[in-house]
């Protein structure tokens, strides 16, 4: 990640600081350059840093007010997609998004399938990373390698709307349940539509796309 300047920071009346940053990568150097640019631009309060999977899903299991991931896409000797699987297990619904060096669209693809809200490639500048950082933590998907289809909000049913409305406000099937007086296989059946129709394959890509697309402003 190169040097460039950035004119302005996350910080700096674009909105505040995220609490805390996970950084998953095991090479030292990468990780060291991209603390620094983290700090200097004042866009987390926290950054810690882990090389492996394991230490990840310990690190989150302390720190649960994570606001943020950043998972290199291969660690030696195992997949960083991986960890999306774990945080699934751990029911922790903590935003990731892949940072790798390899920028070829099967990656990319891999990385949205798996659930990431974003993905940036390591030749990426400073100013990218920024840009990043400012969307992902408005609930916005960040892949500019990627062509993102329109999608129409009035092709998704008003009773649709509402469980995606009441899903971006973290509610569980059951209580979407009681609030929309709905039985639990209405809801899932309403889910499974909402995620086919936007292309997502869990909750955390569905609000997050969904607010990219203006379905949502929550």
């Amino acid at each position: 990640m190169t040097d460039e300047s950035a004119t302005t920071a996350l910080a700096t009346g674009r909105g505040e600081p995220l609490p805390r940053i996970l950084i998953v990568d095991d090479h030292p150097f990468f990780l060291f350059g991209l603390t620094a640019i983290l700090e200097e631009e004042l866009l987390a309060r926290s950054v810690a840093c882990v090389g492996t999977v394991a230490e990840a899903v310990e690190d989150l299991r302390q720190y649960p007010e994570t606001a943020l991931v950043l998972l290199d896409l291969g660690l030696q000797g195992e997949a960083g997609l991986s960890l999306f699987a774990e945080l699934e297990k751990l029911g922790l619904p903590v935003p990731v998004v892949v940072i790798s060096s390899r920028e070829d669209e099967t990656s990319v693809r891999a990385a949205r399938s798996a659930g990431a809200v974003g993905f940036l490639p390591k030749s990426a500048d400073r100013r990218s990373l920024i840009r990043m950082i400012r969307k992902v933590s408005q609930g916005e998907l960040f892949y500019p390698s990627l062509q993102t289809a329109v999608v129409q909000s009035d092709s998704l049913t008003p009773r649709q709307l509402e469980v995606l409305g009441l899903l971006a406000e973290g509610l569980p099937n059951k209580r979407i349940c009681q609030v929309l007086d709905l039985t639990e296989h209405t809801v899932k059946t309403h889910l499974k539509a909402i995620f086919v129709h936007l292309g997502v394959h869990n909750r955390t890509e569905c609000v997050a796309k969904a607010r990219a697309l203006g379905l949502i402003n929550r």
